[in-house]
């Protein structure tokens, strides 16, 4: 296991900066450091068409950002929900990424900002992205969107989010989703696998980093409260939406994310894992730095043409 070399250049720049592990940051202090990554991104692309929303949720209104790409649909569509370990990530840091998941996809990309830690501990966010799946899959039509290619996805937490809302869909009858796109999730909480040992330092995500992130998302809760929390640990993974489970080779998430696929594809889901070789945690934010990670827009793009070729006409 080596380190890309652009992944080498990226952690260079960002020790330069001399910016402390996310664990000896405050709350703002982190969310304001994260907004380091929009400069890694690249040039946005031009979408056909950008706006912002508000949908209900059980706490509030839910602030989203919908990208709709060119042609004359109905588009596929994606809900998808931010990362940042619950604690910081928003709509601006996806921004660029999206734009580029819509084009290359051809899907309507709904972004949610979802209810954040330690604001708002688990499950608040998890209800957030349920509400608004919810509401995506009620308003197709608005959204000049097909009902039957409606797809979650998220990297990271928002990775978590996404495969809590296909768990609790089954769970309760809906809504009708047709694929997971899981970008480096979080399933479990177990700091014990290899992939933490191999990359405890200088990587970016750090276990300490985790327990942070942790810590503020649970506050005084305990795991088994929140089965979806904690996708790895449900002992049936029967009936679930086909998925393509991304994970990054030099990650301390990598294991579990691959233990995911794994358990996904014993219990009979279709699914398609794809590791990136060299890169980190957080990848899918710093294309522009990163740009052997671009592969990941096609490789979506074609995992998400496949599921929609073989749903029966």
């Amino acid at each position: 296991m080596s380190l890309h070399p652009e992944a080498v250049a990226l952690l260079d720049v960002l020790a330069a900066a001399g910016l402390p592990p996310f664990e000896h940051m405050t709350v703002p202090q982190a969310r304001s450091a994260a907004q380091g990554f929009i400069p890694l991104q690249g040039s946005p692309e031009k979408v056909e068409s950008i706006r912002e929303q508000s949908v209900p949720g059980p706490g509030g209104d839910i602030p989203i950002r919908i990208y709709t790409p060119a042609g004359a649909g109905p588009h596929p569509v994606i809900t998808y929900f931010h990362g940042g370990g619950w604690v910081i990530g928003d709509l601006d840091i996806v921004d660029t990424p999206l734009r580029a998941l819509a084009n290359r996809t051809g899907a309507v990309v709904v972004s949610v900002s979802y209810r954040r830690a330690p604001e708002h501990h688990c499950p608040a966010a998890l209800d957030d992205a349920i509400a608004a799946t919810e509401w995506v899959s009620r308003n197709v039509e608005q959204l000049n969107a097909d009902p039957a290619r409606l797809t979650v996805a998220g990297d990271s937490a928002g990775a978590t989010l996404a495969a809590g809302v296909t768990l609790a869909a089954r769970e309760f009858g809906g809504p009708a989703i047709a694929a997971q796109i899981l970008i480096y999730p979080v399933t479990d909480f177990d700091f014990t696998r290899l992939s933490y040992q191999e990359n405890a330092e200088g990587k970016l995500l750090t276990p300490a980093s985790m327990q942070w992130f942790w810590a503020h998302y649970l506050g005084a809760s305990d795991l088994p409260d929140f089965p979806y929390a904690l996708p790895n640990r449900v002992a049936d993974l029967s009936d679930l939406p086909p998925a393509f489970v991304a994970t990054a080779e030099c990650d301390v998430l990598r294991d579990e994310g691959e233990a995911y696929a794994a358990n996904l594809a014993s219990a009979g889901v279709r699914t398609d894992a794809e590791r990136y070789d060299g890169l980190i945690h957080g990848f899918f934010w710093a294309l522009g730095a990163l740009p052997s990670g671009t592969r990941i827009l096609d490789d979506i793009a074609s995992f998400l043409a496949t599921i929609s070729a073989e749903q029966p006409a």
